[in-house]
């Protein structure tokens, strides 16, 4: 694994989104030169899908595509085509205000683990204010390769998801959110990735984020676990490998 050279691997982005539109080529760049050697660009609905897989061939060995759909858009059918499927709970209000309106979700995510297993593929788990309910489901259900992305609950909780195995990623936002600061400080490095949730995520409210602040995260994490940045760029691009299997052939393209 180690032939792919030091770098750093955004686990979860939205390249797909119109913010990137007039200057994904700009925005690449820049990633490039943050020492980003790939990107896992997640689908949120299947009107998406297509962009995507194109995005995938352009920049091809560097955007990897991960096909999948929000929590309340159903289950994807071409999770064949993807490094990685993006499935989840959103248990916030806006998208689940009763109990039968979890349950749904609850069924829908079971049917997502179910298609990973079948297609042998990691899930890049989506978990707003589901934590302990997604990690008892997945576990429920034996999923294998696990990231939840952007975890928001107790990191007791997030402790369940690393006893089962589950990574972690962590992204720039973490400088602002005390949430996140005392899961950087609870995980151990062995379970962390990184990702950016681009456009979203960013160091600073209401500015749009981009894949090379990647190094805000990775610096936030050597500082919190009194270690270099290299060696955390080292681990978590090994956990991204380790995640995502199909991810080494493609970077040695």
């Amino acid at each position: 694994m180690g032939t792919v050279g030091l770098g750093l691997v955004d686990c979860h982005c939205h390249l797909s989104d119109p913010d990137f539109d007039s200057d994904l080529d700009d925005v690449l760049e820049k990633a490039k030169k943050a020492k980003v050697i790939a990107l896992v660009a997640v689908a949120e609905h299947s009107e998406e899908f297509e962009k995507i897989m194109q995005l995938s061939e352009r920049y091809n060995g560097f955007v990897l595509p991960c096909l999948g759909v929000h929590p309340v858009q159903g289950l994807s059918p071409e999770g064949q085509r993807s490094v990685t499927l993006k499935v989840g709970l959103d248990f916030s209000p806006r998208f689940a205000g009763t109990e039968d309106q979890k349950e749904e979700q609850r069924q829908v995510l079971i049917r997502q683990v179910q298609l990973a297993k079948r297609l042998n593929l990691p899930l890049n788990v989506h978990s707003r204010s589901a934590g302990r309910p997604t990690i008892n489901l997945l576990r429920e259900q034996g999923a294998g390769k696990v990231l939840l992305h952007a975890f928001d609950g107790r990191p007791a909780v997030a402790m369940e998801g690393v006893r089962a195995g589950y990574y972690f990623s962590i992204p720039p936002s973490v400088i602002r959110s005390g949430q996140k600061q005392k899961l950087v400080k609870q995980l151990p490095l062995t379970s962390i990735c990184l990702e950016t949730d681009s456009p979203a995520l960013g160091p600073e409210k209401q500015v749009r984020n981009e894949p090379c602040n990647i190094s805000i995260s990775a610096e936030y994490v050597a500082q919190v676990k009194g270690i270099s940045v290299e060696e955390v760029m080292d681990v978590t691009t090994q956990n991204a490998l380790a995640l995502f299997p199909r991810l080494g052939p493609l970077l040695q393209k």
